[in-house]
């Protein structure tokens, strides 16, 4: 339940908008003048009632009922975003009230469940709503911690469109992140964003300096034994990326076998599918197509980010061989198309990339 400190003619109002009285019925509830409650409403943040009165401001908003308390917080809430003088004189909490937190919460899993479908628009939304009505010094831990993770899931968001670095980056939303949770200390999610900034690293062609963080975090005991697990599957991608498609393998295998011991099938699938391009880097193309077949067949999630990630590997694959270029050709337009209609910029310059190179690649051969 909402409670006043001090009140000021604004608080007074908002309780009587949130008790739903006039004017002059909310001055008979409080046993006090007309012409006092006009002087509050006139003046709301400038005037204070007398001490007497506001044990009775006190009184009438502990009487009222659970949806008078929610009006009454709603009311405060807004008035506090719009009116810099009642912010500076009210004795309330100035971060998130009670109601805020939960609807706060909830927004966030909305979020994540609108990023697993590339619904940018509405995630961006959700999590912009919270991180533009609070300025973390404002807040409590709590409150800190809601808005270290929105800014993540900003993060999450920026990378998915492409926007991987820069000042309205994915990296500097996980930096920034990161040092928020910091603050709060704990060290399993500062070590998340340091697995994302791991991540940028990778999508902004440092794949050196990406490999070397990965292979930190594979053995860092503050993330969890999947957390662990990915960063050392992505150690393989980093290195397959770099040429090394020998050991890659061999590292993503590990890997493979760590989320199968730990019954993660989306994970377990995106391996096969990191495994296929190592195959193929390497040559072998009989290998490539049976580790992509694995993968396609037993996908966790119909996303349209994972479903662009499998044909854009499945075209690599078959464009790779001269056999099936025309087929692979065709997959990447299909994977080119979903990933423009869900305005997947990263991964539609990675197929425009295969088909750059598959065509330098060809032309020798036609000539």
């Amino acid at each position: 339940m909402a409670t006043v400190h001090h009140w000021t003619g604004l608080e007074a109002r908002a309780l009587r908008l949130a008790l739903r009285l006039s004017v002059r019925s909310f001055a008979g509830h409080l046993g006090v003048g007309i012409r006092t409650i006009s002087k509050w409403e006139k003046l709301l943040a400038a005037t204070e009632p007398r001490q007497d009165t506001q044990a009775i401001l006190d009184t009438a908003l502990a009487r009222a009922d659970a949806a008078a308390h929610l009006r009454f917080e709603t009311f405060l809430s807004e008035a506090g975003r719009t009116t810099s003088a009642a912010s500076a004189r009210r004795v309330t909490v100035s971060g998130p009230l009670a109601w805020e937190y939960e609807s706060w919460t909830d927004d966030l899993d909305r979020a994540v469940v609108a990023l697993s479908r590339q619904d940018f628009t509405f995630a961006d939304s959700l999590i912009r709503r919270w991180l533009g009505r609070f300025k973390p010094t404002a807040l409590d831990d709590k409150g800190l911690y809601l808005f270290a993770r929105s800014t993540a899931l900003l993060g999450d968001l920026q990378r998915d469109r492409g926007a991987v670095i820069g000042p309205l980056s994915a990296q500097h939303s996980y930096a920034s992140a990161k040092s928020l949770f910091g603050q709060l200390d704990i060290p399993r999610r500062v070590a998340q964003l340091d697995l994302s900034l791991a991540v940028v690293a990778e999508m902004s062609g440092r794949l050196e300096i990406a490999a070397q963080q990965y292979e930190s975090l594979a053995v860092d005991d503050r993330l969890s034994r999947r957390d662990r697990a990915r960063a050392r599957l992505w150690v393989g991608t980093a290195l397959s990326k770099d040429g090394n498609h020998s050991y890659a393998s061999r590292v993503m295998l590990a890997a493979t076998r760590e989320f199968e011991d730990l019954a993660e099938p989306e994970d377990w699938s995106v391996a096969h599918q990191k495994l296929a391009l190592a195959h193929r880097g390497a040559g072998d193309l009989t290998s490539a197509l049976h580790f992509i077949g694995i993968a396609r067949s037993t996908a966790a999630t119909d996303a349209p980010m994972q479903r662009v990630r499998l044909e854009t590997a499945h075209g690599h694959i078959l464009l790779s061989d001269p056999a099936t270029r025309d087929d692979g050709l065709h997959v990447l337009d299909k994977a080119a198309r979903l990933a423009g209609q869900f305005g997947l910029s990263h991964q539609l310059a990675s197929i425009e990339g295969i088909r750059a190179m598959s065509e330098g690649a060809a032309g020798p051969r036609r000539r």
